[in-house]
């Protein structure tokens, strides 16, 4: 490892801890309070169990509390933060030990943009050009390197794979196992990770690399059958391609009985919508004006097996997310899944550029350069602002309400948000609507309902005033209004028993 490249990753780090310290200084959004709300319950030996309701997945029969989680999400990501808060959590505490695992982890983010820049043929300095670009994640990953997410991690892991798959191509049989082990790992950090396994079969159905195309797709689908069967012995989640690719309403994704039912036309225009979204997504984390270089670099390497590997992928997963996933996607699924491809799009920025800049004269090549990490720079800033202007706000009004929220459980839109915040049980209030919401609360003995400006539709009129016979009238904190539960709920539903016990977890 170079010099430079030390120094370089040794510079992000003190901004990662910087980003940390002044900006991303709680989990922000709901899939990282998710995995740090487990991550907690993991490392103090619980397992991995939730005592919160984010989504009806997890508790199809309104199970008892704890319950077996990440039958949605995948686990990696609250492992590794299981361990920074086993190892760290009382120097740091539990938040900024989670923390400290994932900034951990994207340590190396440069070093794997450097590598792979190098891998399909830039220079030195190129390659370092690429860990820059990499390593300041621009305007979008800026500060996803340092969320309690699945970025960072999947950074790293996608992007070996792309630089160990160019040996597996040649037929390198352990090449091949990495590669599967990669794909495994990266599964287990999206999902949609499986789907690198299509470059696995793609390698076994060539004579030159059958046999590690083979082992590859052996060991990856070792990893994924473990998991899938871990789901299976939970009893699965029977309505599960009803809450994700037969969408209406991406609410309804949040329903105990999800009942919107899409038309053709609906369908057509949402997949036709979640394309053209998802592709300024892609845009938007090229910074834009990267996206020329890139071209130059998937061309320049394109007789290389892991760039066609890269393009492929990448196409894949734009499809894959926009057509089978569509309402997840236009919310963030496909701006995560982007993580995996990021550092490797440098290292091809750093290709294309520099063949386009080797017929220019040095002047020309310095203000290039200099610009394009400036530009980099100075996107990074605004990232990082924007974070702290669309996450801090919310949470800062949000522990503000604390005070009103009577004790004990309640309902809110966002159950692994406000279990972290309020430290007790917190269940999702259901998109169903009020006399859903009844039967969840007398469940799980709920004492309040709180209510956002965000909030599904059926809720609506409760939060404008219309008064409900079982709910007291609002305290008002902001924008938010906090229903106390008066006792008097009838329900049709009927539960799972409550047999007390912990939920198995295999």
């Amino acid at each position: 490892m170079s010099r430079g490249l030390i120094g370089l990753s040794l510079a992000f780090v003190a901004f990662r801890v910087l980003s940390a310290a002044f900006v991303v200084i709680q989990p922000g959004f709901t899939d990282a309070f998710y995995y740090v709300d487990v991550a907690r319950r993991l490392a103090h030996g619980q397992g991995l169990t939730a005592d919160f309701i984010w989504n009806f997945l997890e508790a199809p029969h309104l199970d008892p509390l704890p319950i077996a989680s990440h039958r949605f999400w995948m686990p990696l990501a609250t492992v590794v933060q299981a361990t920074g808060i086993a190892v760290l959590e009382p120097l740091l505490g539990t938040f900024r030990s989670a923390q400290a695992a994932i900034v951990a982890v994207a340590a190396f983010v440069p070093a794997v943009a450097y590598a792979a820049a190098r891998s399909i043929g830039a220079s030195s300095r190129a390659a370092l050009v690429a860990a820059a670009l990499a390593g300041l994640g621009g305007g979008a990953f800026a500060p996803a390197w340092v969320t309690l997410d699945s970025f960072a991690i999947a950074a790293l892991i996608g992007t070996m794979f792309f630089i160990v798959f160019a040996r597996a191509a040649t037929g390198d049989l352990r090449a091949g196992a990495i590669c599967g082990l990669l794909v495994g790992l990266l599964f287990l950090a999206r999902a949609e990770g499986a789907l690198f396994g299509v470059a696995l079969l793609a390698l076994a159905m060539r004579p030159s690399s059958r046999a590690a195309g083979v082992a590859g797709s052996a060991v990856a689908l070792a990893i994924g059958a473990a998991w899938l069967l871990r789901g299976v012995a939970l009893g699965g989640s029977p309505d599960l391609l009803a809450r994700t690719l037969f969408l209406a309403r991406y609410e309804d994704f949040f329903a105990i009985t999800p009942t919107g039912t899409a038309e053709l036309a609906t369908i057509v225009t949402t997949r036709l919508g979640a394309l053209w979204s998802d592709f300024m997504v892609a845009l938007f984390g090229l910074m834009a004006f990267l996206a020329f270089p890139l071209a130059l670099g998937l061309k320049g390497g394109w007789q290389r097996p892991s760039v066609r590997a890269f393009a492929g992928l990448a196409l894949l997963i734009y499809v894959a997310e926009s057509f089978v996933w569509p309402l997840h996607a236009t919310r963030g699924s496909y701006f995560h899944s982007l993580a995996a491809f990021y550092p490797f799009a440098m290292g091809l920025v750093a290709l294309g550029g520099e063949r386009w800049l080797e017929r220019r004269d040095a002047a020309t090549r310095r203000l290039a350069v200099g610009g394009t990490v400036a530009a980099a720079v100075a996107l990074a800033v605004v990232g990082l602002t924007a974070w702290d202007a669309t996450f801090n706000e919310g949470y800062r009004a949000r522990v503000a309400a604390l005070d009103a929220i009577p004790a004990g459980s309640f309902l809110a839109i966002d159950g692994a948000a406000w279990r972290w915040i309020a430290e007790r049980p917190v269940v999702v209030t259901p998109a169903d609507g009020l006399d859903t919401a009844a039967c969840v609360a007398m469940r799980y003995g709920a004492k309040s309902i709180v209510l956002e400006a965000a909030h599904f539709s059926a809720y609506d009129g409760l939060y404008r005033g219309d008064p409900v016979s079982w709910l007291a009238p609002p305290i008002e904190r902001g924008t938010l209004r906090i229903y106390a539960v008066r006792g008097n709920i009838f329900c049709l539903i009927r539960a799972s028993p409550d047999t007390g016990g912990a939920a198995a977890v295999p």
